[in-house]
């Protein structure tokens, strides 16, 4: 279930043909067992409503035990009941807000301790720790916003200058104000949290008012290469993402991975983090699919939790204890290709800590 309509469509194709890129790979190498892996797709449009009736299309009438979708959080809190009355797996390959566990979920994004964190050290001690907060207005945007807050409070010298929402869907237009805001108050950054086909929208309006990244970038947790494609590289040249993977990590992995993609799916469709996750999640749950010989949940749970694999960012670990994915913390910042260049990352994968237990940074290092 990702949708290929609606506000979110652009980053959920994404996901999407990452899923059957692994499909395609895992089938190609004799199916689990020898048997076919057989995908049955849904377009859920970017409504939470519909993404909950598909779920429950999928359990009752397609009899679907394994189910991976869901971009935004309003989606997954949606789907989320669904599958823990049936009892089915939801895999989620997205980064998110944190503060949930379910058993019937394996969470492949990154959670607030593997970007949240890495990004607020990194904009504080370069740029400044006042900033100014825009978002989507559903529910990752408030959390992700109110932890943010946590974080530059923290910090000396730490406070919100503003915090916004605009709405889904958003036009250049729906940021006047924000944007005539963020003039006035002349924050050291800007938090964004603009999903979807808004974001474009929120980044030119920055530019058409002649703000300056190398002095108030744009730091977000949302913003990847397909945003950056949508807008093109000179309005998002020098704006700066917190995410496990980039299309330009600089590993034979990673370059084989995009170009076999490609070759694939034509370069239409852009590698992101999204992506990335989408596409190991699948080759995840082959594999303890093959080791439990069974796709029922109780079978397959076991096989899942400590499981590895090497996927484009980096070996990447299910955590058993949280059911989210040990990940490579990394801060991007565009250049004028519209590709991240890495400025940070971490040495080793960070274990997730979704409840932000403590707010470590892990092996943390410059590049």
């Amino acid at each position: 279930m990702y949708s290929e309509t609606g506000v979110t469509s652009a980053i959920e194709l994404s996901q999407l043909y990452a899923t059957l890129f692994a499909i395609r790979e895992i089938n190609d190498a004799g199916g689990i067992d020898g048997r076919e892996v057989v995908p049955i797709r849904y377009d859920p449009q970017s409504d939470p409503v519909r993404y909950r009736a598909l779920a429950e299309r999928l359990i009752l009438e397609d009899d679907v035990p394994v189910i991976f979708g869901c971009y935004m959080s309003s989606t997954r809190k949606a789907v989320l009941p669904i599958v823990e009355r049936w009892n089915r797996l939801l895999f989620y390959a997205t980064l998110y807000e944190g503060f949930e566990f379910s058993e019937n979920l394996i969470y492949t994004g990154a959670a607030p301790n593997q970007n949240s964190v890495q990004l607020a050290n990194f904009m504080t001690s370069q740029f400044g720790p006042r900033v100014y907060m825009v978002g989507s207005n559903y529910i990752y945007p408030y959390e992700s916003n109110r932890i943010m807050s946590d974080l530059v409070m923290q910090r000396p010298g730490g406070a919100k200058l503003g915090e916004r929402y605009v709405r889904l869907g958003a036009t250049e237009m729906d940021f006047a104000d924000v944007i005539e805001d963020i003039g006035k108050t002349r924050p050291d950054f800007i938090f964004s949290t603009v999903v979807g086909s808004a974001t474009q929208h929120f980044y030119r309006a920055y530019a058409r008012a002649g703000f300056d990244p190398t002095t108030m970038p744009i730091a977000s947790l949302t913003t990847s290469e397909v945003e950056v494609a949508q807008m093109g590289a000179e309005i998002a040249c020098g704006h700066i993402t917190a995410a496990p993977y980039f299309r330009s990590i600089g590993s034979e992995a990673n370059y084989a991975c995009v170009e076999k993609f490609a070759q694939a799916f034509g370069p239409e469709v852009i590698p992101n983090a999204s992506w990335e996750a989408a596409y190991f999640q699948v080759h995840l749950m082959a594999r303890a699919m093959r080791a439990a010989g069974s796709a029922d949940i109780e079978a397959l749970m076991p096989q899942l939790l400590g499981s590895e694999f090497d996927a484009p960012q980096g070996r990447v670990r299910v955590d058993a204890s949280t059911h989210h994915t040990w990940l490579h913390p990394r801060i991007g910042r565009v250049d004028r290709r519209g590709e991240f260049t890495i400025e940070q990352e971490a040495g080793a994968a960070v274990r997730p800590d979704p409840y932000l237990v403590a707010h470590a940074l892990g092996d943390w290092s410059a590049r």
